[in-house]
């Protein structure tokens, strides 16, 4: 798996089509959970947000949504030899809304995970990529 990551609007979709064979790309921005499918799997982190706005809106329910980091280990044989494209957002003010602080924190965890499990992870910044794994 390759895992490519980097601030909002820094060109990662395209940093990805351009240096690895993707044909097909799921788009979870919206929310969506990942279709693996796909060739890529873009904007994890608008699904990752989904489950932390979900699980922070569902406080005292036995059936609280998933761990995005725990969803993604029970699938983990579907996107093994998948290009996972994710944005870091560790970086700059931290939220004052608690499921924003949430979902950075659920976001900060699965990008840790997915970053030990990958054969290879870039850092894209201003278009332009680095491998640091």
């Amino acid at each position: 798996m390759i895992l490519i990551f980097g601030g909002a609007y820094q060109g990662k979709l395209d940093y990805a089509k351009k240096n690895f064979e993707i044909e097909t790309v799921c788009d979870c921005s919206d929310g969506a959970a990942p279709d693996f499918t796909a060739d890529a799997i873009y904007g994890i982190d608008g699904f990752v947000k989904r489950c932390a706005c979900n699980r922070a809106s569902s406080t005292g329910s036995d059936q609280l949504p998933p761990e995005a980091a725990d969803w993604f280990d029970e699938r983990r044989e579907a996107w093994r030899d998948k290009i996972l494209i994710m944005t870091d957002v560790s970086q700059g003010i931290v939220p004052m809304e608690p499921e924003l602080r949430a979902f950075r924190e659920m976001n900060g965890r699965l990008m840790l995970q997915l970053a030990a499990e990958a054969d290879e992870v870039h850092r894209v910044f201003c278009g332009m990529g680095k491998r640091v794994k």
